[in-house]
C-alpha cells in the first residue's frame, strides 16, 4: 500500500491510497463468499454458482461495492496512521480506480489538525467577584438540614392552619354535576403550598377534622383543561388528618445528631467553611474559563469545516443522552422547541468553535511550555480512578492500553496549561450592582427589536 498526501486550503487534505490488485481480488473474494447464497445463476444451486460466472451474468462490477469498502476499512485506518499528519475529522472517500486485476486506487479528503500561533496567554487581566458567604447562606444552609431532621406529629386540638400537611377527601362538581379528575381521597395537601386552584387552599383554614367544607373555587382561564376553563366548581371537602412538623432546636443536641462536632457553634463555622471552599473552586473555574478564552482570543489558528461538524456532532450526542435521562428524546425536544436539526446545529456551532479553539491553545502551550506529564503524577491520577470505579489500581493500570494511557497524559498536559494561564492571571475584582428600573427599561428596548 502506498499514500500521497496533497495539502489543500484551510488545513484541508487529500489522501491518495493505492492497494495491491491482490489485496483487492482477495476482498472480491470474500465479498462472493458472502453473497453467493443469495444470488440465483441458472443451472446452479444457490451457493455454488463460480465467482466468474455470477459477473458474467450480473455484471464484472457485482461485488465492487461490498469489496471496496473492504479494502477501504482495511487500510484507511493505516494509511492515516503512515501519512504523517494529525487528522481531525472523519475522511470523505471517493474511489478513482477500480478494476479487477488492478490496483484499487481512492482518495481519502480529511481535515488536519491546525497550527496555533499563540499570542499573550500570562498575566491576561480577568475580572473575578469577590468571594464571600453571608450569615444568611449559612443560615439556608443549616435550616436545609434541620428541616431534613424534621418529624411530623399529629394534632388533633385545633382546626387546619397555614403551613399544616393534611389529608384531605375532596370531590368537585360543576352545577351539580361531578366532573372528571374532580375526586380525590386521603390526598396530602399542605396548605399554603399552591399545588391546588388559588383561593382552594385558603378556604380550608378554621376547619377541623371530619368537618364537611364547601369549597367554592373559580378555574383560571388558561386552566389545562379546556371543559373546565373559567369555570365555578363546588368541592365537598372532609379534612382526615391534621399534622405539624417538628423541627429540632438549633442547639449542642443537633450538632452532635448531623455531624461529628460537639457544639452548635462548631456546626456552623463547618458549614460556613464548606460553603466557602466550595465558592472558591467555582471561583477559580469562573477565572480559569476567563482567562483561557483569553488566550484563545489572542491565538491565531483557521479551524477546518469538518472539525467544527464533528464537534457539533459530539454535543449533539451528548444532548441527546442528558435528554434520555430525562425521559424525551432529542427529536421531542426539538420539536418542543420549534427547532430543526439544522437549526440546532446553527445554535450550537459558536459553543463548538469556542471549545475547539481553548482546546488547540491549551495544547499549544503545553507544547510551549514544555509540560510533561511523570509517571507518578500518571499514577496519582490513576488512583483516583480506581478509588471512584472501587477497583484495585493494580487491576486498572493493566487494563489500560498504550493508547489510553498516552490520552490521559494529553489531558493532565492540557489541564496543566490551564492552570499556568490561570495562575499567571491577573484579577480585576468587580461588583455587581444591582438593576435599577432605568436599566430594566433599557434592556428590554434593547431586546424588542431582536423578539421581533
Amino acid at each position: 500500500m502506498s499514500v500521497q498526501v496533497e495539502k489543500l486550503e484551510k488545513n484541508m487534505a487529500k489522501l491518495t491510497i493505492e492497494v495491491p490488485a491482490e489485496e483487492f481480488i482477495a476482498a472480491l473474494d470474500k465479498a462472493y463468499q458472502a453473497e453467493k447464497n443469495k444470488i440465483n445463476v441458472p443451472g446452479f444451486r444457490k451457493g455454488k454458482a463460480p465467482r466468474k460466472m455470477i459477473q458474467k451474468l450480473y455484471g464484472a462490477g457485482v461485488f465492487f461495492e461490498d469489496a471496496a469498502n473492504r479494502v477501504i476499512n482495511a487500510s484507511y485506518p493505516k494509511a492515516a496512521d503512515e501519512c504523517g499528519e494529525t487528522i481531525v475529522s472523519r475522511p470523505s472517500i471517493g474511489v478513482e480506480q477500480i478494476e479487477e486485476g488492478k490496483p484499487f486506487i481512492f482518495t481519502a479528503e480529511v481535515a488536519l489538525k491546525p497550527a496555533v500561533t499563540l499570542g499573550e496567554y500570562k498575566g491576561l487581566e480577568v475580572e473575578v467577584t469577590p468571594v464571600e458567604v453571608s450569615e444568611e447562606e449559612v443560615d439556608a444552609a443549616i435550616e436545609k438540614e434541620r428541616e431534613q431532621n424534621s418529624r411530623e406529629i399529629d394534632v388533633d386540638d385545633r382546626p387546619v392552619e397555614n403551613g399544616d400537611k393534611i389529608m384531605l377527601d375532596f370531590e368537585g362538581s360543576i352545577d351539580g354535576v361531578p366532573f372528571d379528575g374532580g375526586k380525590g381521597t386521603d390526598y396530602p395537601l399542605t396548605i399554603g403550598s399552591g399545588s391546588f386552584i388559588p383561593g382552594f387552599e385558603e378556604q380550608l383554614i378554621g376547619t377541623s377534622i371530619g368537618e364537611e367544607k364547601d369549597v367554592i373555587v373559580t378555574f383560571p382561564e388558561d386552566y389545562q383543561a379546556e371543559e373546565l376553563q373559567g369555570k365555578e366548581a363546588v368541592f365537598k371537602c372532609t379534612v382526615n388528618a391534621i399534622t405539624v412538623k417538628e423541627m429540632p432546636e438549633l442547639d449542642d443536641e443537633f450538632a452532635q445528631d448531623v455531624s461529628e462536632f460537639d457544639t452548635f457553634e462548631e456546626y456552623k463555622n463547618d458549614i460556613r467553611a464548606k460553603q466557602l471552599e466550595k465558592k472558591q473552586e467555582e471561583a477559580r473555574r469562573a477565572k480559569q474559563n476567563k482567562a483561557v478564552a483569553k488566550a484563545a482570543e489572542n491565538a491565531e489558528m483557521e479551524i477546518p469545516e469538518p472539525m467544527i461538524d464533528e464537534q457539533i456532532e459530539r454535543m449533539t450526542e451528548n444532548m441527546s443522552n442528558q435528554l434520555r435521562q430525562q425521559g424525551i428524546t432529542l427529536e421531542q425536544y426539538m420539536q418542543f422547541m420549534g427547532m430543526t436539526p439544522d437549526a440546532l446545529k446553527t445554535q450550537l456551532r459558536p459553543d463548538a468553535v469556542k471549545r475547539i479553539q481553548n482546546s488547540l491553545v491549551l495544547e499549544a502551550v503545553a507544547e510551549a511550555e514544555n509540560i510533561e506529564i511523570s509517571d507518578e503524577r500518571l499514577d496519582e491520577e490513576i488512583k483516583k480512578m480506581a478509588e471512584s470505579y472501587r477497583m484495585e489500581f493494580d487491576k486498572l493500570k493493566e487494563l489500560m492500553g498504550d493508547y489510553e494511557t498516552e490520552q490521559m497524559k494529553n489531558d493532565l498536559a492540557v489541564q496543566a496549561a490551564a492552570d499556568l494561564i490561570t495562575d499567571a492571571a491577573v484579577e480585576v475584582e468587580t461588583v455587581e450592582e444591582p438593576e435599577t428600573a432605568d436599566d430594566n427599561v433599557e434592556e428590554v428596548s434593547a431586546e424588542a427589536p431582536e423578539a421581533e
